[in-house]
Formats: C-alpha cells, sequence, structure tokens
C-alpha cells in the first residue's frame, strides 16, 4: 500500500472541506442540482469516451495508484550481476535453472530467451516491444483520469452556466441574485475538486508508476545483452549502476565493497 498517495488525498480534502467549514458558509457549498450535473455529466462523457473494457478495469487502474511501490533498483543490479558472474564461470545454460525461480516475469523471459541461443538483435527487438506496449498500456490509463480532469471543470462551467441562466430568469427579484449566484459557482467548484483533487494526482501517479516500472525493464534489457554478449561481470555492474539515482548508486558501491572485505 503507498501511504503516500492516501495521505496527500487525505490532507487534500480534509484542509479543503475544512478551509470551507471555517468560512462558516458551509451549507452553501451543498447543492443536489450542481453535484448532479459535475459528476452525472463527467461520469457520462468518460463512459462514451472509453471503451466497455476499460470502464470494467476502472477500480483496477485505480488501485495501482494506492498500491505497490517504487521498484527496487539495486536488487535488480545485484541479481542481473549475479546472472552475469554465473555465466562467466559457468556458461549461459546454466542460468536456465536460477530464472525459472525468478519471481520478475520479465527478467525470467529475457533471461529464457538467452538461454535459448536467441539473436542478440531478436532479444532486444522482443524486449523493446514489450517496453512499449506496457508504456501504451499505462499511457491509456492515465488518459482515464486525464479525460477526468478535463471534463470535471467543464462540467462545473455548465453548471455554472445553468445556473446563471436560472438567476437572469429572477432579476425581478434583487434579493434571490446573491443566493442564486453562490449556488451558479458551486458547480465550478465541484468540477475543479474533482479535477485537482482527485484526478490530476491520480493521473500523476501512475505516470509516476508507468516511468518506475519502465526504468526497471530498461535496467534488465541493458543487463541481459551484456550478460549475452559475455561481458566481464564488473562491466556489468559498472552499465547497470548509471541507471540508479545517486543515494542509491554510493549505497550500492559501499555495500559491494563491504562483501567484497569479507
Amino acid at each position: 500500500m503507498d501511504l503516500t498517495t492516501i495521505i496527500g488525498l487525505a490532507i487534500c480534502l480534509i484542509l479543503v472541506i475544512g478551509g470551507v467549514v471555517a468560512g462558516g458558509q458551509g451549507s452553501a457549498f451543498v447543492d443536489f442540482q450542481s453535484m448532479l450535473i459535475v459528476l452525472g455529466g463527467t461520469g457520462g462523457a468518460l463512459i462514451v469516451a472509453n471503451p466497455p473494457e476499460k470502464l470494467k478495469g476502472f477500480f483496477k487502474i485505480l488501485k495501482m495508484a494506492f498500491t505497490g511501490g517504487t521498484p527496487d533498483l539495486v536488487s535488480l543490479v545485484q541479481t542481473v550481476v549475479s546472472f552475469a558472474e554465473k555465466a562467466r564461470r559457468e556458461g549461459l545454460l546454466a542460468l536456465e535453472s536460477d530464472a525459472s525461480e525468478l519471481d520478475n516475469d520479465f527478467l525470467r523471459k529475457s533471461i529464457q530467451l538467452v538461454v535459448d541461443g536467441t539473436d542478440p538483435e531478436l532479444v532486444k527487438a522482443i524486449l523493446d516491444t514489450e517496453i512499449g506496449i506496457l508504456e501504451t498500456r499505462h499511457s491509456s490509463n492515465k488518459s482515464f483520469f486525464d479525460s477526468m480532469a478535463e471534463l470535471a471543470p467543464a462540467f462545473g462551467m455548465l453548471g455554472t452556466l445553468i445556473g446563471l441562466i436560472t438567476m437572469l430568469g429572477n432579476l425581478s427579484n434583487p434579493d434571490a441574485l446573491g443566493p442564486g449566484m453562490a449556488v451558479a459557482l458551486v458547480t465550478t467548484f465541484y468540477g475543479s475538486l474533482i479535477a485537482n483533487g482527485f484526478a490530476l494526482p491520480i493521473g500523476k501517479k501512475l505516470a509516476v508508476r508507468s516511468a518506475q516500472e519502465v526504468l526497471s525493464m530498461e535496467l534488465m534489457v541493458e543487463g541481459v545483452l551484456a550478460i549475452q554478449a559475455g561481458e566481464n561481470p564488473r562491466i556489468v555492474e559498472e552499465k547497470l549502476k548509471v541507471f540508479l539515482p545517486p543515494k542509491q548508486r554510493t549505497a550500492f558501491e559501499e555495500k559491494t565493497k563491504g562483501e567484497g572485505a569479507a
């Protein structure tokens, strides 16, 4: 469970709602008609804009923003380097048994392609295609929330226009103008809150998740191709360390030196 997503959304909602209530006019922000326009309009437009399979997988897509974590790149580097060392000592065929025990499906598939004697260019083409398809799928998932962020404010504005038209129809009653304007603007508030307090943050978190996963896959591709080329494990390690952020790289080097000294 990714607590940062939960905590961030909670802070956003609590402080916004708290600010509304602190103003002493909390009831003015509750309007059933405005909710129908914004929620109903946004929901209906999303149904039109997306295929049935994506709509059915909405909660699965949403779950991605709340679960999982940053890939452990340090462990990945260690794993790939250990495969390089074994391949150097015993040959590529010796990797098959260890590869079958890997939890990472992409790395297991990559090692298996190498063990099967697949041409290096074909290995890279297959793995790059898989990464590309993954990016496309993730981009499609993110686009659902991007669409929500675009549609919610638009329907909020539509609700405001509806409210203004209704208000202008009651110009003969000056006392009704103030409350009428307030109700008209509530729809814009709802649309903006949905977009900026939910849809945009979730979309950005999905983008971060995708970038992290793609980086880890690119690391594995680089390592597997180096193993297939028979490169020295030390060279493989140096190649893969460039994928690590500075702090992780330093920690990795310190850990490697400590293990070497032991």
